[in-house]
């Protein structure tokens, strides 16, 4: 209905339904006793439909919800995905996988389990900051720990950097997604997840005697400790999201170095763990990077990324300097991409 245009009717004309239906109910404004009563009488507006209510004052219908008339807002979906923590090199043994960046979403499920977020009311002509996480640098050809990614952020909405993986006999560290744990002597225990954002590491058992580090924790899953006496431990998956209007899944966590064979990386970017050298995570992924097995070279972790949708009938986005990033539609949605930098957006 909405879209047919104003239209003048001659005097004596008879109305048909149709155009009552068309024309005059886009053209009045709706008046309700509250918002209940308005969504009982019109369950599935039209963009553009404007009503009343005594406990909302004058509203428009945007596309996805009802905003208030003068300050208008952009029902923002968004992604939030910070940089992977890299892998650990060792002095003897496998070094630990780097676990995934912290996953923020309002589309599916944020990493480590937790809920579906709520989308942001943004207003128009407003600048709301964002900030693209880099992979964590990889513990190198010595014997080091792997380093945190950076924290991705949009407006009050922040992810935290994956843990970087352990080294000989070292803990993993604590991330949005936890590093995994060293090779050993003793057990060894993997770093912490962040609460709604990520899974832990992997644990190292010290009474296998197993050579392998364990994989970094994913979005989705916990890493894996070392499975056989020369096979490094797996990252944890990520998790699959569909907000550019396709289902990818990001947030893996890199796999433990090994002497034979190294972990694999947690699906969506996690780095595979090394027999020798690690393997990087997948850059604007957020996985972890693989560790090094004894004097090997550890690998990096990939960037954080930030994808926000939103109606294209409410508003134009700005991406502003220091940002690198892209839009595309996806049905009545527009995505923005937001690969590198920090800066602001905005819309109009």
């Amino acid at each position: 209905m909405a879209g047919a245009g104003y239209r003048t009717f001659q005097s004596g004309e008879v109305l048909t339904s149709t155009n009552v239906q068309t024309y005059l109910m886009d053209q009045a404004v709706q008046v309700y006793s509250g918002t209940a009563a308005r969504s009982s009488a019109v369950p599935s507006p039209s963009t553009g439909m404007v009503a009343y209510s005594t406990a909302t004052g004058l509203q428009v219908f945007n596309g996805s919800a009802w905003v208030s008339v003068g300050s208008q807002v952009v029902a923002v979906n968004y992604l939030v995905l910070a940089g992977g923590g890299g892998g650990a090199s060792t002095s003897a043994g496998g070094g630990g996988g780097g676990g995934a960046g912290g996953f923020r979403s309002t589309v599916t499920a944020t990493g480590g389990g937790g809920t579906i977020e709520t989308a942001l009311a943004c207003s128009l002509s407003t600048n709301y900051p964002i900030s693209i996480g880099a992979g964590g640098t990889s513990g190198g050809a010595g014997d080091s720990k792997g380093g945190a990614g950076g924290n991705s952020s949009f407006s009050s909405v922040t992810s935290t950097g994956g843990g970087g993986g352990g080294n000989t006999s070292g803990t993993g560290n604590s991330g949005g997604s936890g590093g995994g744990a060293g090779y050993g002597y003793s057990d060894i225990a993997g770093g912490a997840g962040t609460t709604n954002q990520g899974f832990a590491g992997g644990n190292y058992v010290g009474s296998t005697a197993y050579n392998g580090g364990a994989g970094g924790g994913g979005a989705g899953a916990v890493g894996s400790g070392a499975p056989s006496a020369a096979v490094g431990g797996a990252g944890g998956a990520g998790v699959a999201n569909s907000i550019t209007g396709s289902s990818v899944t990001r947030g893996g966590g890199g796999g433990g170095a090994s002497s034979t064979t190294g972990g694999a990386g947690g699906s969506g970017g996690g780095g595979t763990g090394g027999a020798s050298n690690g393997v990087a995570g997948t850059v604007n992924t957020g996985g972890g990077g693989g560790g090094a097995y004894s004097d090997g070279t550890a690998a990096a972790g990939g960037s954080g990324v930030v994808i926000l949708s939103f109606p294209t009938t409410s508003g134009t986005i700005t991406i502003g300097a220091g940002l690198t990033g892209t839009t595309t539609t996806s049905g009545a949605n527009t995505i923005a991409t937001i690969t590198a930098g920090t800066g602001n957006v905005s819309w109009a």
